[in-house]
């Protein structure tokens, strides 16, 4: 297929569109580097340095497009938070002008990169599809406003579309992983202490109502997650939007997840306890049982010391290469 790749230099959007390349697919990335890495762009993908919004209509309207992934869009809590204009305006305006792109082309397949954050605080684990979407922050909403257009495009104009809202991205696949200037997920930021480029670990609160005091989430490895997009872009239905949650279905707290870094590196990692933060549930745990029936998904690398030794294998050859401020 001719695929269109937003955000395919970030993260998860690049491990997707790398193994979009590796299937025989012809993909175009989009990306504006804002937090993507250039050296994360695959080899034998086309690249379109520029603004989503600025020139999908442009980059559509070459034609043979068949689908579209859309990953690009402001992704950190915090930050949604205190600057919510900027979220709505990159994430709910650019989302809805590749839509109306994407419905002037009669490019028919969508896989969205949704987020467990639409969810909020689960009354109930593992969170399954049909849990309140009752989002706590602006980046959350953000994700559902448009995963909610998404459905009403589906209806109206006979969009095949697919949401996947995964959990605890983490791992990495060869040369692509975590290497972000602002860091804010558990793993890479256990595995800089070993790189040398922070002191300590912060564990926010031991006295949660969990085995061992700490929180506990839902890790799934970034090919594991790269493949569930394949098999929705593989099977999208005319008219149809699909909503997916991605997990492992298992749960790793913090002390387990520090002291698996502490094996794999050899390095001791200092974690030292910090009050627990405002809006932190205790458990999130992802049901993935949707996603392996109905799309024939399966996770293959869901033991953490897998997820940790692949992100460190990408994290200790960094160097001098590690986009991170050196702090405590």
């Amino acid at each position: 297929m001719k695929l269109l790749v937003t955000g395919g230099a970030g993260y998860v959007g690049s491990v997707a569109a790398a193994v979009l390349v590796e299937r025989g697919h012809d993909v175009t990335i989009i990306d504006n580097f804002s937090t993507g890495n250039p050296e994360a762009v695959p080899a034998g993908a086309t690249l379109v340095e520029a603004e989503v919004s600025e020139v999908v209509d442009e980059v559509l309207s070459q034609g043979g497009y068949e689908g579209v992934v859309h990953f690009a869009a402001r992704s950190l809590v915090g930050e949604s938070v205190e600057k919510p204009a900027e979220y709505w305006q990159h994430n709910v305006v650019t989302a809805l002008t590749l839509l109306d792109a994407m419905n002037k082309h009669g490019v028919k397949n969508l896989v969205f990169s949704s987020t467990a954050a639409t969810y909020g605080e689960p009354e109930v684990v593992p969170i399954t599809e049909d849990a309140p979407a009752t989002p706590t922050n602006p980046y959350g909403a953000t994700k559902l406003a448009i995963d909610h257009a998404i459905t009403s495009y589906a209806k109206a104009y006979g969009l095949g579309a697919t949401s996947l809202r995964y959990f605890n991205v983490a791992g990495a696949y060869g040369n692509i992983g975590e290497n972000r200037a602002v860091e804010t997920h558990l793993i890479p930021l256990v595995l800089q202490v070993a790189t040398g480029h922070r002191e300590k670990i912060f564990m926010f609160g031991d006295d949660w109502p969990t085995p061992d005091g700490t929180a506990v989430r839902d890790y799934i490895h970034i090919l594991d997650l790269a493949e569930a997009h394949v098999l929705a872009l593989e099977s999208n239905i005319s008219g149809t939007h699909r909503i997916f949650n991605l997990g492992s279905g298992d749960g790793y707290s913090v002390k387990q997840v520090v002291e698996m870094c502490r094996e794999v590196t050899g390095h001791p990692i200092p974690a030292e306890v910090a009050p627990r933060r405002a809006g932190d549930p205790a458990t999130l745990i992802a049901s993935s049982e949707k996603a392996k029936r109905e799309l024939g998904w399966k996770p293959q690398r869901t033991d953490l010391r897998t997820i940790v030794e692949d992100a460190w294998a990408f994290t200790s050859q960094l160097g001098d290469k590690a986009h991170v401020a050196r702090r405590k």
